[in-house]
């Protein structure tokens, strides 16, 4: 039985041939198509899996020929294939629904290993179109952005926890949305239609958080002037989601290990036990495990609530979800403002990609509101992007992180001396004309780009 039905596009009819023949040894159900007419007859006629599309066709081009193809098969994936890897073609295809590019020639080890990636996004894309029906519309699922392969892996798990009643344990820096990911838990259980109450347990101190939690008697501390439910008993038969319980009191954590063992806690002063039917979600942007190893979190509670673990990861390790999220934000911003903007040009894509997130997606939306309420024009250039970056510390990079953005920085100066003569260029950096273009392809910079006249 095949791996799938794949269409392949190319206007040469050699390439096509050797493309066809490697896909089927590999037991995928290949169709070719020389013309743009051919493939578009072919997607009507034919349920295919996937398309891999040459952009640059005979009688026009491969990103055109995607748009036609996805008006009639909007859920099919495409890989363009192009011998013109430029960052702004690259980013036009992927903003225009592409779901990954290779550049000419290409291991055909690689072609493969795209292929099964995007068989098994739409494999995943079909699971979150399963759970979308199960969520309101503020909490949509849609509100989480998910392209690269770690968010999708953590939608997988949701659809998976949501099935059971475990404890979940959400890490992540601030910012990466666990509170987004704790709704859509919640949403997707069987306790959908019960209530979702949300605490931040570093915004109250000891003694307020345990009387909000869990309720007070009438008279247990000077203004206790009436009983008053606590977030457990309003959350019954619901869902409670902790955020940042690492900063919970040593105290009140004692009381909430007997409300994850036994769901029955006492409220501050009473004496009459409340049994609760609650799901508990917590988070925080600690190490628990760490937390627990100094002393400052119970290690009975970390074992109760680290059941079923969850770890977001930040916006530099996740960082093909950024177009999916800039377009996101700008569809989320642009009514508010009542401003018509479209997207970003290729230079201020660019530069968000290049940049690590310390604030991580909050840091993104606020970076794409700033440009939205500054830009004037249809499209956000790269002078609006990142204005405000020094407000947040830049996290150390690793080793080899840091020697590529050197290389890179290097390389941009180089060529702005030089007015991009490569010979020049290369000639002041002491490197062989063939391996200054090996540099070149290897940072993705055209010398033409910095060319003046």
């Amino acid at each position: 039985m095949a791996k799938g039905k794949l269409l392949v596009v190319d206007d040469d009819s050699n390439l096509l041939e050797v493309i066809k023949m490697r896909l089927e040894s590999a037991e995928f159900d290949v169709v070719t198509a020389l013309r743009e007419d051919d493939a578009v007859t072919a997607v009507r006629e034919h349920i295919f899996d996937l398309a891999i599309i040459d952009l640059q066709l005979a009688e026009g081009d491969g990103i055109s020929l995607m748009a036609d193809i996805l008006k009639i098969s909007p859920e099919i994936p495409v890989i363009i294939l192009t011998a013109y890897g430029t960052i702004e073609s690259s980013v036009e295809a992927m903003q225009k629904g592409a779901f990954n590019y290779l550049t000419k020639p290409f291991d055909p080890r690689e072609l493969l290993i795209q292929i099964d990636k995007a068989l098994e996004n739409r494999k995943l894309t079909g699971e979150v179109k399963r759970l979308k029906y199960l969520f309101n519309e503020k909490y949509n699922f849609t509100n989480i952005i998910a392209r690269s392969d770690k968010m999708l892996n953590i939608l997988k798990q949701v659809s998976l926890i949501a099935q059971s009643d475990s404890t979940v344990y959400i890490q992540g820096e601030s910012g990466t949305g666990k509170e987004l990911v704790a709704r859509a838990v919640h949403l997707a259980s069987s306790r959908k239609d019960g209530p979702f109450i949300a605490i931040n347990c570093a915004a109250l101190p000891e003694t307020l958080l345990e009387s909000e939690l869990f309720g007070y008697e009438k008279g247990a501390f000077t203004g206790a002037l009436r009983s008053t439910k606590g977030l457990f008993t309003e959350a019954h038969n619901g869902t409670i989601f902790l955020d940042e319980m690492a900063n919970m009191p040593l105290s009140v954590q004692a009381k909430m290990l007997r409300v994850l063992q036994e769901q029955q806690f006492y409220p501050v002063g009473g004496k009459k036990l409340i049994e609760v039917s609650v799901r508990v979600i917590v988070a925080t942007n600690r190490d628990l495990k760490v937390e627990t190893e100094e002393g400052r979190f119970r290690e009975d509670l970390y074992y109760r609530v680290h059941v079923v673990p969850i770890h977001l990861p930040p916006l530099r390790e996740r960082k093909d979800d950024i177009p999916a999220l800039v377009k996101h934000f700008i569809n989320k911003i642009a009514p508010k403002m009542n401003k018509e903007v479209i997207g970003l040009t290729p230079g201020a894509m660019q530069k968000l990609l290049m940049h690590d997130w310390p604030g991580n997606v909050r840091e993104l939306e606020n970076t794409i509101e700033y440009a939205m309420t500054m830009t004037q024009s249809s499209m956000i250039t790269q002078e609006l992007i990142l204005q405000t970056c020094g407000l947040f510390p830049e996290p150390l990079q690793s080793l080899k992180e840091a020697k590529a953005s050197f290389e890179r920085n290097y390389m941009i100066n180089l060529l702005e001396s030089t007015k991009g003569n490569v010979s020049k260029a290369s000639e002041l950096a002491g490197k062989y004309r063939a391996d200054f273009y090996l540099l070149l392809k290897k940072h993705k910079l055209k010398p033409e780009d910095f060319k003046k006249d």
